[in-house]
């Protein structure tokens, strides 16, 4: 409950309150971060719940494995992949298969999650779009597209052993999320015209209703190819309201095919959305450096100092996560940090490198 309500400091000191802590208990905190967006507090919840001699379950190592896709934490979910082959009181089931599939992909390994997906037995629409999805996060739209064409004939095969008398096949037909993936491959390769087609097989072919997230895809798509009044066009006609991310994504279109007028008016446009959000500046000053208007550019870079808010990237060593903000001197290995990074410099200044400041 205090999970669903977002309230983790309750939902955490009520576990804490806990006399003798079970493996549900333990993966009910641990699903509190991931549902709340705090993966690595998730981790660090799973490997102190196994220190307490805690056997997690299917349901825990399913979450965990969602905390590792959030997170990138290749390591860690490989880990848990070995430990679900070897402990014999943990089944992998179709959502246990789901969970590893989907954490390799998001994780960079797509060859084993390709593997995975082969060698399952039992297919439900999760496993083909997590699969899909996989394939266009890596520029592989090939395959993405192949594996969605395989999905359709499936349903094709499956309708005619139906009408034939045979119950045993139920169809596994794509939802919202498989075309998101779709769309994304499309973009990454430029298919306009396949993009559009996909779009419209979602409404006429499956009776699914685009949402923001595949008009931003159809929006990605148009800007990748350079199409940029087109998108333009395709946003101002879009039936929902147009998120600040949308009207983003033709922003740093226009700053890299260098439209100014345009990119200008969407600026204007995203203050009014999201005010407070610096990276449209940010953006917005690199369009004007590159055209040359310098006092443009400088205009921008004191109105984005105002409000400035620090941004944060993580890394993965070992089994742990470490996160960073710009000029970090909370981290306990900050010094040794700083000095490998001096070293770096040194060498890379040494073997003639010259940094590109245009």
């Amino acid at each position: 409950m205090y999970s669903a309500i977002e309230n983790l400091d309750d939902a955490h000191r009520l576990f804490d309150e806990i006399p003798s802590k079970n493996v549900v208990c333990w993966t009910s905190l641990i699903s509190a971060y991931v549902n709340n967006g705090k993966p690595n507090k998730a981790l660090k919840l799973f490997r102190q719940m196994q220190m307490e001699n805690v056997e997690p379950d299917q349901v825990t190592v399913t979450v965990a494995l969602s905390a590792c896709a959030d997170l990138g934490a290749l390591d860690m979910g490989g880990w848990i992949h070995a430990y679900v082959c070897h402990y014999q009181g943990i089944e992998a089931d179709l959502c246990l298969n789901n969970a590893l599939i989907n954490m390799y992909a998001k994780c960079g390994d797509i060859r084993k999650a390709r593997r995975l997906f082969d060698g399952a037995k039992q297919k439900d629409v999760t496993t083909w779009t997590s699969m899909i999805i996989g394939h266009a996060l890596h520029g592989q739209t090939e395959e993405a597209l192949e594996l969605f064409a395989k999905m359709e004939e499936g349903n094709k095969h499956r309708k005619r052993n139906r009408n034939n008398g045979d119950q045993r096949n139920k169809l596994v037909l794509p939802n919202q999320v498989t075309f998101i993936g779709v769309l994304m491959a499309c973009s990454h390769a430029g298919l306009v015209e396949e993009g559009k087609h996909y779009m419209k097989s979602m409404k006429e072919n499956y009776g699914l209703t685009p949402q923001i997230s595949h008009y931003g895809c159809m929006v990605d798509l148009l800007c990748r190819a350079g199409l940029l009044e087109e998108a333009y066009g395709f946003i101002m006609d879009m039936p929902i309201q147009p998120t600040a991310v949308v009207w983003r994504t033709l922003l740093s279109a226009c700053s890299l095919h260098g439209n100014i007028e345009l990119a200008a008016n969407i600026r204007h446009l995203l203050h009014e959305l999201e005010p407070s959000h610096t990276g449209d500046d940010v953006t917005m000053s690199n369009t004007y450096a590159a055209a040359g208007l310098w006092n443009h550019k400088l205009t921008v870079r004191d109105q984005m100092m105002q409000w400035r808010t620090p941004g944060c990237s993580s890394i993965e060593v070992g089994s742990s996560v470490h996160e960073f903000v710009a000029a970090d001197n909370n981290h306990p290995l900050r010094r040794d940090i700083y000095a490998i990074l001096e070293c770096m410099n040194r060498n890379i200044k040494a073997s003639g490198y010259m940094p590109d400041i245009s």
